[in-house]
């Protein structure tokens, strides 16, 4: 049962974003949560809480909405968003870049004691782009407003080589309605993708790759793990058991354990502003 909802289209077509795309494209990234991304994976935020260009690390807050130097380039973007949704609970605008990558199975929020309402809106995407949502693997379409469910496990991937730009907008109070306006209908269904059970072969040949795992290149071989749930049946968080057997044929204890930390700092428990050393 897929927990993430479409709540609505919108008429993206009805703005200009191509150039406004394109400097998101160019835009640098601080590198905040390479912990969890392996490929191109980018975060850029067009408004926070401060202003700043260089706050990053996402947290709820108080008081207003500001554009960051970044959102003041992107007027149609931000006039997309200011036109469909709520800005009175509206506390970040970011946009999520994703190219040839993908995201470790991961659980949001657990910093805090309350999460909030997370909704993805892809603003350029593709057929090759995908999310998981515990042992279902979906795809959003270019306009779709979805409420990603970001306190189960979730992943996303794209093996495209041109990147995915999704916007993320997070607003406080999760249990309230939101009132997106201007809105089209629905044409086509909810996209989830069929996939095979993975063969006792092939599940055999990504373990024992764990043989030739060293601190220096487990952070790397994790990719692999995390792929397979979005082309075969399985948990999302699957990866972590597959990644920690693996683990234990490096007859490494110092491996074993970073397998182990990996996975509870993922999807078990994670302090505010903590940071994964790999």
């Amino acid at each position: 049962m897929l927990k993430s909802q479409r709540l609505a289209v919108l008429p993206i077509d009805s703005y200009d974003l191509d150039s406004e795309l394109s400097i998101l494209d160019s835009h640098e990234y601080d590198g905040k949560y390479d912990a969890f991304t392996f490929g191109a994976w980018q975060s850029h935020v067009l408004a926070n809480g401060s202003g700043a260009d260089s706050d990053t690390a996402f947290r709820p807050h108080e008081g207003s909405l500001t554009l960051t130097e970044l959102g003041k380039q992107l007027p149609n973007i931000m006039s997309l968003v200011s036109a469909h949704f709520p800005l009175d609970r509206l506390q970040w605008v970011r946009a999520f870049s994703l190219r040839d990558g993908i995201i470790a199975p991961h659980v949001d929020f657990l910093e805090w004691a309350t999460p909030g309402l997370r909704v993805q809106v892809p603003l350029r995407t593709s057929d090759e782009a995908l999310h998981s949502e515990n042992d279902t693997v979906y795809g959003i379409r270019r306009g779709e407003v979805w409420e990603i469910h970001s306190t189960d496990p979730h992943s996303a991937r794209s093996t495209s080589q041109t990147a995915r730009l999704t916007l993320c907008l997070d607003f406080s109070d999760a249990d309230a309605p939101l009132d997106i306006r201007g809105t089209v209908p629905a044409t086509e269904p909810i996209r989830v993708v069929e996939r095979p059970e993975p063969t006792a072969a092939e599940l055999e040949e990504l373990i024992d790759s764990g043989r030739n795992f060293t601190p220096e290149t487990m952070r790397a071989s994790f990719r692999p793990f995390a792929a397979l749930h979005f082309d075969r049946r399985a948990h999302a968080t699957a990866a972590f058991d597959w990644y920690i057997e693996a683990a234990r044929r490096s007859g490494d204890t110092d491996i074993v354990a970073k397998a182990e930390a990996f996975r509870t700092y993922c999807v078990e428990k994670r302090g505010d502003g903590e940071a994964f050393d790999w």
